[in-house]
């Protein structure tokens, strides 16, 4: 599709990486609010989940609109952060305290996060790879390794 090729180019871009982590956000918490969590605006592109996290420091709940991979038994969660350098807050909170909920077509779910390592890692990432080609950009852009989670059901 040629539309899906052009959104995977200009999200592998140095200006997407500035911009989007502004203005994607911001618009996924208004649409699904006004939608009563049944849509998300980014999710014209890659399914995503509104997670809910508790703050590793603060303890107070954290809502992060997020893409994620389907897979059976629960989702794949990617801490690419639009191919900056840090790793995103939410990931560090999963590490913290990986029971977190995930609000996923108008439904809360009651999760836990694992991060993935080693082999499981590599498989899941090659997974990821074939599902939105950009992140391979994304992590060549950075130098620490792109966290994987692995969320499935409480």
């Amino acid at each position: 599709m040629i539309g899906e090729r052009l959104v995977q180019k200009v999200s592998s871009t140095r200006g997407f990486a500035k911009v989007a982590p502004h203005v994607v956000p911001a618009l996924d918490k208004a649409v699904h609010r006004l939608t009563r969590g049944k849509y998300l605006l980014s999710a014209q592109m890659l399914p995503g989940v509104i997670l809910t996290t508790t703050g590793a420091r603060s303890g107070l709940p954290r809502r992060t609109p997020l893409a994620c991979m389907p897979e059976e038994g629960g989702w794949l969660l990617i801490g690419s952060n639009f191919g900056r350098t840090d790793h995103p807050a939410w990931t560090h909170n999963l590490l913290a305290r990986p029971d977190a909920d995930i609000s996923w077509k108008g439904q809360d779910i009651p999760v836990t996060a694992r991060l993935l390592e080693g082999e499981e890692r590599g498989a899941a990432w090659k997974a990821l790879l074939a599902f939105w080609p950009p992140y391979a950009t994304y992590q060549a852009r950075v130098e620490r390794e792109i966290r994987v989670f692995r969320v499935v059901r409480r």
